[in-house]
């Protein structure tokens, strides 16, 4: 990446931790490599005079400094950027998939957008995962209260939760036991019109849900195995799970070289799969984490591996 320019599409700096953040350690492994490390948000898109451009900052030393930046008094075409990294978190509400329409705009002038964004348009990340549904627990997507009764009534435990959440928000475990469940749906689906996914409960979370980087459609060999803080059923780093670098199994070397070859032919260069034990939940693609935990661990970047495959 010697002598290249590299545009990040973030969240504010100010909320991104320097000490947990992929795409912090992205701007880093791109800035040791010879890149120049710039960072925009959604709004400093725009489309003028044919082209679609962006206002932007520069971080000049995203080692030591990574959330000083320098504002540039002047606006960029994305075509003119070597590469433009899109790592905003979701949710995908409007105005991600208008970014995202202004990015495969972008695309179709010369830019160099990762990852594709037609891509992050076509797919829902929870949905996404129901290509490969033989690998999953059984899995429901439902907004109506007469299939959340019936599913329920087929398992001790089931999962709920919304299509578009990220980090273990507004996810619930009911339980047997559960009396307010149907007004958490009623809630959830928005009065029975929002669809929400139904799984039943795996136990397997308690050892760890598998984050597993796929790269270039190729698993990276060692996943982040979160597991729940006590009292909880969220591995979550978000929602308080601890981190621990684990290598796959054979079983999940098998599900996500699978599941990679159709992210390499949609142009999703980095993806997280989430597992827990041999089963899928979720495909993520729009910003994964976890792999400055891996890294922290056991030395082995993944990041790193991913800039030198581009």
């Amino acid at each position: 990446m010697q002598g290249t320019s590299s545009l990040f599409i973030t969240d504010s700096l100010d909320e991104l931790n320097p000490k947990k953040d992929t795409t912090i350690l992205w701007m880093q492994e791109a800035f040791t490599m010879g890149s120049q490390i710039f960072q925009c948000e959604m709004s400093d898109l725009t489309y003028t005079d044919q082209q679609t451009f962006a206002s932007f900052s520069a971080i000049k030393d995203p080692n030591d400094h990574p959330q000083i930046s320098e504002q540039v008094n002047a606006t960029k075409a994305l075509k003119d950027f070597d590469y433009v990294f899109m790592r905003k978190d979701p949710p995908v509400d409007e105005n991600f998939m208008n970014a995202l329409h202004m990015l495969s705009q972008a695309e179709s002038e010369g830019a160099n957008v990762i990852n594709r964004p037609s891509a992050l348009q076509k797919f829902n990340e929870k949905i996404f995962a129901l290509r490969f549904s033989k690998w999953m627990p059984d899995t429901n997507v439902i907004c109506k209260a007469e299939d959340f009764k019936q599913f329920k009534q087929r398992y001790s435990s089931i999962i709920l939760k919304p299509l578009n959440g990220m980090g273990g928000e507004s996810i619930y475990k009911f339980d047997e036991s559960s009396t307010d469940h149907l007004g958490i749906f009623k809630s959830l689906t928005n009065n029975y019109q929002t669809m929400v996914m139904v799984q039943n409960f795996l136990p397997e979370i308690y050892d760890g849900d598998y984050r597993i980087l796929i790269i270039h459609g190729k698993p990276f060999p060692i996943a982040l195995a979160r597991i729940p803080k006590e009292g909880s059923f969220k591995g979550n780093l978000a929602a308080g799970g601890i981190g621990e670098a684990r290598e796959l199994s054979d079983d999940q070397v098998r599900v996500s070289t699978e599941i990679g070859k159709l992210l390499s032919e949609e142009g999703i260069l980095f993806a997280g799969i989430d597992m827990i034990g041999n089963y899928l939940t979720e495909i993520n693609i729009t910003s994964p984490t976890g792999a400055r935990e891996i890294l922290s661990q056991t030395g082995k970047n993944p990041i790193k591996t991913l800039l030198q495959s581009i």
